[in-house]
């Protein structure tokens, strides 16, 4: 009997026909990927295990990336508007047209004012570019987007540990016992996250979740903190409140590393009062045996407490004095902040000593020899395996900035900053506190900034203001109203152009800033702004130049539209200048390639694209204006595009983009001539460079030897001096004592309160403006309580006793806090046009705890009203248990404009999502400032207070609608891709 024949079956199948590796863009994780393809198109999208970011590991975002290249939103060729602003009419022109016109615009601006171009990026990834073309162009009005996203973070680390969370630092996965996460949602520098987690896990150390929303990594923590937003600095407070109480904190390593010995004048209304006691050489002091010594004397034993009169005869006590007297207070104690931030004060108190014995009676040791920046050899390296990680949940608060010093101030009493176990900096971190770069502020002969527009303000007399004390900026960044604007104020920027404040822009130039939607707080207005005219009939904002890969709700506001490529397309730098990929344990950066020629790649209507990168672009534009660094003497070019400026631009001698392969021959890192193969020998490395630290300058690095030489020889370093952690900061008690009327630069009147309430050089928590303003019960601006003398006194938390009970919080006028949270397998709005993405979620609604809803008269999935201060929504409820009580929330930039996105036009994005964005004002309830932290500006997006009802039986879809954009109808058939490739491969 004859056998069947066996079909034909190929166990092995390739994926493609070619796999090539470059660096992902689904979000700003960065990780290293390795692209299949199959007859020129993409076929499949892996992890690249050799990449140190992400080991092979790949999220839905990644795996993701063939249908944003793919994306039937996908702009093909340059636009000129044709119709109404905001309609989103065009017509296609060429390249040629539209440089002509952007230069013809930019040209006039640049001989008469350059501060009348407004140069803001949004999610962009190159940043280094961007910010010295704008210097070359001589703007002070230059920001990208971390204003509304980051600042807080990135500037309370770094004016307090010379690093911070988010980029600039990871937990110690490999020794950590103990980790808690702070209002950190899964959006971000995922992958890492996973893989550490998954070691902790095995490992069986514990994982502590701190947010109001219990989802992915909270979901798989040991233990969920529901805290009620806006809270967190609260409860570190009361944590170390305990912690000081028992006596369980390393002084050693405070006074080893930190400043917790150098002496504060004592001086009540005096010019010096809160500043460092320094000798005559400026030196700061501190107090040793019977007499002042200086504070970076080896081998001292310095105080930690009491009062001292100096030899000058002025009085002066140690930081960590001034830390015990405030933290110590009663008002601190986790009974006292217990019924405020949600949690039992029994659980405050465990927490507490969970940290302590975590780090001090673990006894971590690590048998590596090193050498401290002293000189001193340590036979071993003692561990603190305690770590903190933090993220947007605890800095998009208006309390935001003080409440991550107050988290470093946590972490520092433990010893638990770049010890074995504990928090660690990532290369080129830690830096000088605060950094040396300051905002520019003069132009020079040649019309050029004579610094970056951005950068960390020492005091006072940093500041962009005029002789009158008032913003020089269009976004009022570095003012006194926001004086540590270190990433400028994108959210302020349409509002104050619409109204001339402080003066007209000709010209706004953005890049990948979805501003008429998603990124947009009082959405509704900010379209108005965009499209309003003078009483002459002329557009309050001129001209709006606008680059970006998709046609997304901002396209439809632009004059002029220059697309960009997607991310397979072109070459990028994911710099050391700009924002690190590197890891606790080496310096790292990376770049992007093309995989494929854009006019290769038709758009959705099968025709060739005709798209240029932007950073290309930018410099065929600078090119074009004859700005000083981007022409050579006779005019011509000096760069032929993006990858030639990636090798040839130097921002320092030997010091570009890249510090892999430089030198002429390619054996330098760090610093050398530019290598014209550079970019070759990263396409060859997998797309990236990455080099080790030695062993021994691992740990400890703000004060090892080993580490601060290395990272001298690098270039992320100037000196190998110690860098001392800043328990106290006194570049906030400048300000203070200026806004008591000390110094030469001092605040206009109507800011002086302010100032002087929340620049305190220690920690201090505050309730949110939004809750304080609509019948909340603390203090207002000015309302600082006795804390302006030398004693800094403790904040006051005003109303009856520290704590709310739930019948106060019925009883006002918004009771329920509501955040907004990215999922883990979308990020910002371009994810969430994703085909592939969309599958797992093309709609969002509000969650709300089962007892909310009861509360509120809601059942489980009823339409409801959601009202604000500001305005109102309608939306579709979902009860889920995995939130705190007195908050709600939903996932961000689902909700579309119709017509937007090329999304089909019953959409469930347009008809049933909805952004929080329309509740949310870009202004304080009172009016008189920013929704926005008062040291540093950050966008307060978590503030936000509601109340809910429920709305009438006929409503179906979601509140506020707008008209559909103009943009081309988009298809009703499903989006289908690799049909043809499987049908292909199954005749081969």
């Amino acid at each position: 009997m004859r056998q069947p024949a066996e079909p034909a079956i190929d166990t092995s199948p390739s994926p493609g026909d070619e796999v090539r590796t470059t660096t992902c863009y689904m979000c700003a994780c960065r990780c290293g990927i390795k692209v299949w393809m199959d007859g020129g198109k993409v076929r499949y999208i892996q992890g690249n295990p050799a990449h140190p970011v992400n080991q092979g590991v790949i999220c839905a975002k990644g795996a993701s990336g063939i249908m944003q290249h793919y994306s039937p939103a996908r702009l093909s060729k340059p636009l000129l508007r044709v119709g109404e602003r905001g309609k989103g009419e065009f017509r296609e022109i060429e390249w040629d047209e539209a440089l002509r016109i952007a230069t013809d615009w930019l040209a006039p601006i640049r001989e008469r004012n350059p501060d009348e171009l407004a140069f803001f990026t949004g999610r962009d990834q190159s940043q280094a570019l961007t910010g010295w073309w704008a210097q070359q162009f001589g703007t002070i009005n230059y920001a990208a987007h971390g204003g509304f996203c980051s600042v807080n973070m990135a500037a309370g680390g770094l004016y307090t540990l010379g690093g911070s969370f988010w980029e600039f630092g990871e937990p110690d996965w490999d020794h950590t016992q103990y980790l808690m996460l702070w209002g950190v949602a899964e959006d971000h520098d995922s992958n890492p996250i996973k893989l550490g987690l998954g070691k902790l896990k095995a490992r069986g150390a514990k994982i502590v979740a701190v947010n109001p929303v219990r989802t992915g990594y909270g979901a798989i923590a040991d233990e969920w903190i529901g805290i009620r937003p806006g809270t967190d600095g609260l409860f570190a407070f009361a944590l170390v409140h305990e912690l000081l109480r028992m006596d369980r904190i390393d002084l050693d390593y405070l006074v080893r590393y930190a400043n917790a010995h150098w002496l504060v004048v004592r001086n009540p209304g005096g010019a010096d009062d809160g500043l460092f006691a320094r000798d005559v050489e400026g030196n700061v002091l501190c107090w040793a045996g019977d007499a002042q010594a200086r504070a970076d004397a080896v081998d001292i034993s310095p105080a930690v407490v009491g009062e001292y009169t100096l030899a000058d005869g002025r009085t002066a006590v140690p930081v960590f004095q001034l830390i015990a007297e405030r933290y110590l207070d009663p008002q601190y104690s986790p009974d006292a902040v217990s019924e405020r931030c949600g949690i039992p004060a029994d659980t405050i108190r465990r927490i507490a000593r969970e940290l302590a014995q975590a780090a001090f009676d673990s006894n971590l040791v690590l048998p590596v020899a090193w050498t401290d920046a002293w000189g001193r050899e340590h036979a071993q390296m003692v561990g603190r395996p305690v770590s903190m990680h933090a993220m947007r949940g605890i800095s998009a608060h208006s309390n935001g900035f003080h409440t991550c010093r107050a988290l470093h101030l946590l972490q520092l009493l433990l010893g638990a900053v770049d010890a074995p176990g504990s928090f660690r900096y990532q290369p080129p971190y830690p830096k000088p506190i605060p950094l040396p770069n300051r905002p520019g502020k003069a132009r020079r002969a040649d019309g050029t900034l004579d610094a970056s527009p951005l950068g960390y303000v020492h005091g006072p007399e940093d500041l962009l203001v005029d002789d009158a004390g008032q913003p020089r900026r269009i976004d009022h960044a570095f003012s006194w109203a926001y004086p540590l604007s270190a990433h400028g104020m994108m959210h302020t920027l349409i509002r104050n152009a619409h109204a001339g404040d402080p003066y007209r822009i000709d010209t706004l130039l953005m890049f990948m800033a979805n501003m008429s939607w998603n990124s947009a707080m009082n959405t509704r207005e900010t379209m108005q702004w965009l499209t309003d005219r003078d009483d002459g009939g002329e557009y309050r904002i001129p001209r709006i130049i606008y680059s970006d890969a998709f046609a997304s709700e901002m396209v439809a506001y632009a004059d002029l539209v220059l697309p960009d490529t997607t991310y397979l397309e072109r070459f990028d730098a994911i710099s050391l200048l700009d924002r690190p990929i590197s890891d606790a344990d080496g310096a790292a950066d990376a770049i992007r390639h093309p995989l494929f020629d854009p006019a290769t790649q038709t758009g959705s209507d099968g025709q060739p694209r005709d798209v240029r990168g932007f950073q290309s672009v930018l410099l065929d534009l600078g090119a074009r204006l004859g700005l000083p660094g981007m022409v050579h003497a006779d005019g011509a070019p000096k760069y032929r595009d993006y990858a030639d400026y990636i090798v040839r631009h130097e921002r320092a001698p030997g010091v570009g983009l890249l510090a892999g392969w430089r030198g002429e021959d390619g054996t330098q890192h760090g610093k050398g001539a530019p290598n014209p193969e550079q970019l070759q020998r990263y396409i060859d490395n997998d797309g990236f460079w990455r080099e080790e630290i030695p062993e021994h300058a691992r740990y400890f690095k703000m004060a090892n030897r080993g580490y601060l030489e290395w990272a001298q020889k690098l270039g992320f370093v100037g000196s190998t001096a110690p860098i001392v952690l800043q328990l106290y900061s006194e570049p906030l008690q400048k300000f203070r004592l200026a806004a008591q009327g000390h110094g030469a630069y001092q605040p206009p009147a109507e800011h002086r309160a302010r100032v002087a309430t929340y620049f305190d050089p220690l920690p201090i928590w505050y309730e949110p403006f939004e809750s304080a303003q609509n019948g909340g019960r603390d203090r207002q601006d000015g309302d600082a309580g006795d804390r302006s003398g030398s004693r800094m006194a403790p904040t006051p938390l005003e109303g009856k006793g520290a704590g709310s009970s739930p019948a106060e919080a019925a009883a006002h006028s918004f009771p329920l806090h509501a955040i907004t949270q990215r999922p883990m397998f979308m990020y910002h709005a371009w994810g969430s046009q994703n085909a592939w993405l969309r599958q797992i979620t093309a709609r969002n609604f509000m969650y709300m705890h089962p007892d909310t809803g009861a509360r509120h008269g809601i059942a489980d999935e009823d339409w409801i009203t959601v009202t604000s201060h500001h305005g109102s929504i309608t939306v579709q409820a979902k009860f889920a248990s995995n939130v705190q009580p007195d908050t709600v929330w939903t996932w961000n930039a689902i909700g579309k404009r119709r017509r937007a996105w090329r999304l089909a036009k019953n959409a469930p994005e347009g008809d049933k999502g909805f952004l929080m964005n329309h509740l949310i004002s870009d202004i304080t309830p009172r009016g008189d400032y920013a929704n926005a932290d008062p040291v540093t500006g950050q966008a307060a997006w978590f503030d936000l207070r509601v109340s809910i009802r429920r709305a009438g039986d006929a409503t179906d879809e979601s509140q506020p609608q707008f008209a559909p954009l103009a943009f081309a109808e988009a298809s009703e058939a499903p989006l289908r891709y690799g049909a043809a490739m499987r049908a292909r491969r199954s005749t081969r």
